[in-house]
């Protein structure tokens, strides 16, 4: 397949390494890089790590800790075998001289390797993010080069990321001074009365958008239509008595959990304090 028709998927887990990785930093250093780890199937590059490589630009030259790196892909493969080499990060918002030398690295330990750039100066009030592919360039016989080419770059996630990104959120807008260190998670049914709240409100927005389109106050949108189809389809059909019966039967398992899970909690204290009672 060819590296232009690559897509590369990026987990917020990566995106915290680098600007932890960043903030780090030497005093002296400029740019931070490091290694991508993930998958690649069907043409889509899933980067669900990575890791930090120490290193310093000169002018001429690039000096990078090639065995640290090393080291540090042998000891992630031990935790995560399924993660492999996919490409490399860098912080900045460009593509720099130094890049094709790094990138040939690379090159030789995965097939078209991905380049991803992340913006943590914060350019235009956002962390960019970019994705590049390099390719080769020249004549037969004569001199050859590589062109950075970008190609689509997406930020995708797992249900416990996107659970720990709700969580994070919940500090947005809040100044420093009484923002607080940590946000400790919700209690399951709490979680379930949040999202019934959330569900509602975007259910409520939909109608209004079908009332007017058919009231002809909004233009239709095609695109809408079909995910509005498709999400109808997707929703199985049952009768309200059908429905309630199966959401009453999912909460008692639901608080059949909690109280097990407390009773059990209890025990364990119980134990414990009887354990370590002083003998008579």
């Amino acid at each position: 397949m060819s590296a232009l028709n690559l897509t590369v998927r990026v987990h917020p887990v990566v995106l915290f390494q680098v600007v932890d990785a960043f903030e780090r930093r030497n005093a002296d250093s400029h740019r931070v890089i490091g290694t991508l780890l993930g998958s690649v199937d069907k043409g889509v590059v899933e980067v669900t790590n990575c890791f930090c490589v120490p290193h310093k630009e000169h002018d001429d030259q690039v000096e990078a800790e090639l065995s640290y790196a090393l080291d540090m892909y042998d000891l992630n493969r031990k935790v995560n075998s399924n993660e492999s080499v996919v490409g490399w990060w860098a912080t900045g918002n460009d593509v720099t001289n130094h890049s094709s030398v790094i990138h040939e690295y690379y090159a030789r330990e995965c097939n078209n390797p991905v380049h991803l750039t992340v913006d943590t100066s914060l350019q235009g009030g956002r962390m960019g993010l970019r994705a590049y592919v390099c390719i080769q360039l020249g004549v037969p016989g004569g001199k050859s080069g590589c062109m950075f080419t970008p190609i689509p770059v997406e930020l995708t996630s797992y249900e416990p990321e996107t659970f720990g990104l709700k969580l994070l959120q919940k500090t947005v807008g809040v100044s420093p001074a009484h923002r607080p260190k940590t946000v400790p998670p919700m209690l399951d049914l709490a979680q379930i009365s949040e999202a019934s709240t959330k569900l509602q409100s975007l259910l409520d927005l939909i109608l209004k958008y079908v009332d007017d389109v058919i009231a002809h106050k909004v233009t239709p949108d095609n695109a809408v239509g079909r995910q509005l189809l498709d999400l109808i389809h997707s929703v199985p059909h049952m009768t309200h008595e059908q429905f309630t019966q199966m959401f009453n039967a999912n909460v008692r398992n639901l608080l059949l959990v909690i109280t097990l899970s407390q009773l059990i909690k209890t025990q364990l204290q119980l134990n414990e304090k009887l354990t370590f009672l002083p003998a008579a």
